[in-house]
């Protein structure tokens, strides 16, 4: 079974997405789209950026999300279809596209608005994240519970590593005890922002009346959700986890295990970026991942997931 596992905000780059649109007229039209949705030219900003207004994060969201969605156009192309789904935070939404939930263009619009929405409330905290890596996550969340001001797991990645966020000075104490604990490493991440925690929970409230007016079916495949790391089939179920996801821990590492056991073998990374099969690989030992993100990487990969697609024997080959 061929599992579709999609990036999320952090994977964007300059130049993500061009050379498929460039060389793939179904990219193209990903591309046209979603800028024709937005009133925003997605692939002139992939293409120049600048790196400042590409990181944007109402920006960096809706383009990640096309990008994901180009490769997995130019895949459908060639007879590479996904027979289950998920991505990784934002990504979770490119799954729902992928699995005709969600229209592109509805999807676009939502995420830029969650776009925002999350960067609004980012701004009114002082906040931090930070890794941790080599320690239990149950004994990550124990630490992060009883240690004074609000830190909190965010996202459970692989094992052996979890992404904690809250306020600073909480994040700060906290890392301290983790690596007092045996932790290999626990430390500060660029990223300010305490996505997928409690202080997110704003951006829940404002998100919701978003998804409530978009027109969301039941997908065609199934998609695993970050909120509980099982398929999420009723159109209600999946509003109410894209809004709890908001506010939520990623539930990543055990996402993988269900798509694992649910008869995934073959793992698709469809977007800018190859984070997501680092984390697969740890999760799943023995699978096939492959990341596509371009000509060259699709042009590697593509003999065996056709084989693979037909239901004959064939080696995935990747750079990733």
């Amino acid at each position: 079974m061929i599992a579709f596992v999609f990036p999320g905000q952090g994977a964007q780059y300059i130049g993500m997405g061009v050379d498929l649109a460039q060389h793939f007229a179904s990219a193209h039209q990903v591309f046209d789209e979603a800028s024709e949705a937005l009133g925003l030219d997605l692939l002139e900003l992939c293409r120049h950026g600048p790196d400042e207004r590409l990181r944007a994060t109402e920006n960096t969201q809706p383009a990640i999300l096309t990008c994901s969605m180009a490769v997995a156009a130019v895949l459908a192309e060639h007879g590479v279809r996904p027979q289950i789904t998920a991505g990784l935070s934002l990504g979770e939404y490119s799954a729902l596209v992928a699995a005709s939930a969600m229209t592109l263009s509805d999807a676009v619009r939502v995420v830029r608005q969650r776009g925002r929405f999350m960067q609004d409330a980012a701004d009114r905290h002082e906040t931090a994240m930070a890794a941790v890596l080599g320690l239990d996550a149950e004994k990550v969340v124990d630490i992060c519970r009883t240690t004074p001001g609000l830190v909190e797991a965010a996202n459970f990645n692989a094992p052996g590593q979890v992404v904690i966020a809250g306020e600073v000075s909480a994040v700060e104490a906290a890392c301290g005890r983790l690596r007092d604990a045996g932790a290999k490493r626990a430390v500060r991440l660029a990223v300010s922002a305490p996505f997928h925690t409690s202080l997110m929970r704003p951006v829940a409230d404002a998100l919701a009346p978003v998804l409530r007016g978009t027109p969301i079916v039941p997908p065609s495949i199934p998609v695993v959700s970050n909120v509980t790391a099982e398929p999420v089939q009723d159109p209600d179920a999946i509003y109410a986890a894209l809004v709890d996801q908001v506010a939520s821990p990623v539930r990543w590492e055990q996402s993988m295990r269900t798509l694992h056991r649910l008869g995934a073998s073959i793992f698709v990374e469809a977007g800018p970026g190859t984070t997501l099969a680092g984390l697969i690989k740890r999760t799943v030992p023995g699978a096939a991942i492959v990341s596509i993100e371009n000509q060259a990487t699709l042009e590697l990969a593509l003999p065996g997931l056709r084989a693979a697609a037909a239901g004959s024997p064939g080696r995935v080959n990747s750079r990733a």
